[in-house]
């Protein structure tokens, strides 16, 4: 930002912010005059102030003000009636404050701008998440708004230890950006670390949490998640318990946060809000939901190209029964009709509302009824492609990767069959065991040298054998570890 120079004559003031905001219509300057002569003017954004606020506590106070002149202190003192109000200096803090929604007041006499905060703006009520609903449990939700978003985590938090710090990033849209964490609970080299990538960011926008997560993300071409996303201010705050950090973003319903495992995509936030029976029982059908939507359909036309002596014989028959007179090699049907349950799925993801639901289930009914009718695919593929697409269902988290992995060993099984899929498998798994998470091993609980809590790893204990957190950075990170 060029350099900007208020001067203690008001008027000059006032042509000079009118000047910097020539051509905003949103732009309003408010002449105030005491009854004795106290001279103020008061510049604002329409819609983004809370109009009462302004003529209650800043237009009232100064109309009715007892002297003739107020330095910028005085009238931040003594005559101003807000409970957050200063006297800023730096002009470029000074726009920031007012571009969002703060009233900019000068007086008479002194070039010190009082800076009132007065914001206004509307704000969407915090709801529960459409994609992170739960059975029992709270309901709230996070919201575009900034402030509620950290309140509400302070709420769930009432510890002096918890810290929030203020970054602003982007050069264009100059977002505010928090980190919150535990202090003395949180690895404070975890912090710094996050801090300096933050800080050398070069961007000129960040509208969403997205925006930051693909830059300071470690391994930024994997579909595997390494950052934490949610939009519940519950799981936030029993991460930030766990020791890890949150990211909050201006603009943004989603927080990000840091370290994030691999055992975390299998866990929900119903597995904490009913019994733990049903919870483990949910978990491991998570998992086994992951390595059926995507080794399902590699394993079944492995089975019927290269394998067909493991097929039980009457399988086999009916399986060959339906083939018959299919156009397509199976290899190849298997994988036209994965490439149309993908294109149902984004096509009900984009329409709105119910018809979406309605289009992507009366489609795929129609197409493989009528695909099955026409002999274009048969009717074990189809069926096979269906398994694999409801089971990807159970794993939100790792929908990216399952659709990257379902192609993968699809490939593999089509080249080499049912060691062509092992191998790939074993790459995927090589791959998972090298990839970390701020310093912190993806798959912790599978790595030998690294000692964590498993009160809450794969499976959930009972809250009667809860002693420890269930991740604690500090105990995991290795003494000669460098985030």
């Amino acid at each position: 930002m060029e350099q900007i120079t208020f001067s203690t004559d008001l008027e000059s003031n006032i042509r000079l912010m009118k000047a910097i905001f020539q051509g905003d219509n949103t732009f309003v300057t408010r002449r105030a005059v005491g009854h004795k002569g106290l001279s103020c003017a008061v510049f604002f954004f329409d819609g983004m102030v809370n109009n009462i606020a302004i003529n209650q506590s800043v237009v009232r106070p100064i109309v009715c003000a007892d002297c003739e002149r107020a330095t910028a202190d005085e009238l931040c003192q003594t005559i101003l009636q807000v409970n957050d109000s200063r006297v800023e200096t730096d002009a470029s803090k000074l726009f920031a404050s007012f571009l969002y929604g703060d009233t900019v007041v000068f007086t008479e006499g002194d070039a010190r701008p009082v800076v009132v905060n007065t914001k206004g703006f509307s704000v969407r009520s915090a709801n529960e998440p459409e994609n992170e609903r739960v059975l029992s449990g709270p309901r709230e939700g996070f919201t575009e708004c900034f402030m509620p978003n950290l309140a509400l985590i302070r709420r769930r938090l009432n510890d002096k230890r918890l810290k929030f710090t203020f970054l602003r990033i982007g050069t264009r849209t100059n977002t505010v950006v928090c980190l919150c964490y535990l202090a003395g609970v949180c690895e404070q080299k975890l912090v710094s670390h996050l801090r300096r990538k933050l800080e050398k960011l070069d961007v000129d926008s960040v509208l969403d949490a997205n925006y930051l997560a693909e830059r300071i993300r470690d391994h930024r071409w994997t579909p595997f998640p390494t950052l934490g996303t949610t939009e519940r201010p519950d799981v936030v705050a029993a991460r930030l318990v766990e020791g890890r950090i949150a990211i909050v973003v201006d603009g943004s319903p989603v927080v990000l946060t840091a370290p994030f495992l691999f055992q975390e995509c299998f866990q929900s936030n119903d597995d904490y809000y009913i019994s733990f029976l049903q919870a483990n029982l949910s978990r491991v059908l998570r998992v086994l939901g992951f390595l059926f939507t995507i080794s399902f359909p590699a394993v079944y036309v492995a089975l019927l190209l290269y394998h067909r002596e493991l097929v039980p014989a009457r399988l086999l028959f009916a399986v060959s029964a339906a083939q018959r007179g299919v156009p397509l090699p199976v290899g190849w049907e298997t994988l036209l009709l994965l490439f149309v349950l993908e294109a149902l799925k984004e096509a009900g993801a984009r329409t709105p509302g119910a018809m979406g639901q309605t289009m992507s289930i009366v489609g795929g009914l129609v197409l493989g009824q009528a695909a099955v009718s026409a002999r274009f695919a048969a009717a074990p593929t189809v069926i096979v492609v269906a398994i694999a697409g409801v089971s990807g269902l159970m794993v939100p988290k790792l929908q990216t990767a399952a659709l990257w992995l379902r192609f993968a060993l699809l490939a593999a099984a089509a080249a080499y069959g049912l060691y062509g899929v092992g191998l790939a498998l074993a790459l995927v798994l090589v791959w998972l065991c090298r990839m970390h998470s701020c310093s912190v091993p993806y798959l912790l609980n599978f790595v030998p040298r690294v000692q964590a809590e498993q009160e809450d790893a794969w499976l959930r204990a009972p809250w009667f054998f809860m002693r420890h957190d269930r991740f604690a950075v500090k105990r995991d990170l290795k003494k000669g570890d460098k985030p």
